[in-house]
């Protein structure tokens, strides 16, 4: 029998330790090994409990939840998963949750979960955690000031060139040094990160005003062009579609596809279909499987594909399982993927 992945929650609402603890006590996987009303009880109990993972709520009295996170990875590191009341006002406050080394974020119940749909979804993302050891000093979540330098490549006609990546776990960090390194001209990109619907935009304006070229959360409709990048609509999967000699991103609800919407599949699925050979798919950090049925499909239509390699992954299954599938071309280190999608391209 594996050993079970040890859990501290950290949340000032009773209600919430109960439902998190309840939810999460029913996966075989995981001991919910304490919970704690504040910061300061967290402290003692880190050092007590010796859990493998934490979940941490935000707005908190006493501390608040990222003045915590900074000292936790500052003298005890350990994966932190933020599980907070997600509105866009309190955006910000995530975004820097993750540059302080935060493994990964999710709302609380409400209306973008039920109950039951969280406790899966956050076992997966607890389980996914687990497997990140030392986060602080992890090179993918290092907080690096300086920009990468953009590839820069002669001018060229990319009109026809689509670029598809899907990402999970450690997504947003890595999305960050592969978009920051890419130039203003780049190939129009189509991007599925999982996280929370109310995260999206603010997380697509972060990488706007971070890289060369235009970066927007998906509208039905948006043309596919040059120069721009598009990240899915938290909530929605995300489609490519092809009108002549021109592309366009389509949204649609519907089921969870690989435990997931947006689902990288059904985005890689779409672009098989709609560009084929005219397409490069780079496949991030993140737990699970999503992306590599669809790499599979992207590759056997003719398209080059991209796998992050192991080293500079926060969490090696996405990639691991698309490699497996026998869907990527290519293997390469996050900090030279960018140079690797504009040389295919």
């Amino acid at each position: 029998m594996s050993k079970k992945i040890k859990v501290l929650i950290v949340d000032d609402s009773a209600l919430v330790r109960k439902l998190l603890s309840e939810c999460l006590s029913s996966d075989e996987d995981i001991e919910v090994v304490g919970s704690a009303p504040d910061p300061f009880v967290a402290r003692d109990m880190i050092l007590e409990l010796n859990p493998d993972v934490i979940t941490l709520d935000l707005m908190m009295p006493k501390m608040d939840g990222l003045t915590f996170l900074r000292k936790i990875m500052r003298y005890y590191p350990l994966p932190v998963i933020v599980v907070s009341a997600l509105t866009e006002s309190n955006s910000r406050l995530v975004l820097d949750a993750m540059t302080y080394g935060a493994v990964d974020v999710m709302d609380k119940p409400g209306s973008s979960f039920s109950v039951e749909d969280m406790g899966i979804v956050l076992a997966d993302k607890i389980k996914a955690a687990a497997q990140v050891k030392s986060p602080h000093q992890h090179p993918a979540l290092k907080h690096d000031p300086e920009q990468p330098q953009p590839v820069k490549l002669g001018s060229r006609n990319l009109a026809g060139r689509i670029v598809a990546i899907g990402a999970s776990t450690g997504g947003t960090r890595a999305l960050e040094r592969v978009l920051m390194a890419m130039p203003a001209d780049c190939p129009p990109v189509v991007v599925v990160q999982h996280m929370p619907e109310v995260f999206t935009k603010s997380f697509a304006m972060r990488l706007n005003d971070l890289c060369a070229m235009e970066v927007k959360e998906a509208v039905h409709g948006d043309a596919v062009i040059p120069g721009r990048v598009i990240i899915a609509h938290g909530n929605y999967h995300m489609l490519l579609a092809r009108e002549d000699n021109t592309y366009k991103v389509l949204l649609k609800s519907g089921e969870l596809v690989s435990r997931h919407r947006p689902s990288v599949n059904v985005l890689f699925k779409s672009v098989a279909e709609a560009a084929g050979r005219n397409a490069v798919g780079v496949i991030l950090t993140g737990m699970g499987d999503d992306g590599a049925k669809g790499m599979k499909l992207m590759h056997d239509a003719g398209a080059a594909t991209i796998a992050q390699s192991k080293e500079s992954c926060i969490v090696f299954g996405m990639p691991g399982e698309a490699i497996e599938c026998g869907g990527v071309d290519y293997i390469v280190a996050l900090d030279n993927i960018a140079a690797k999608i504009m040389s295919l391209a």
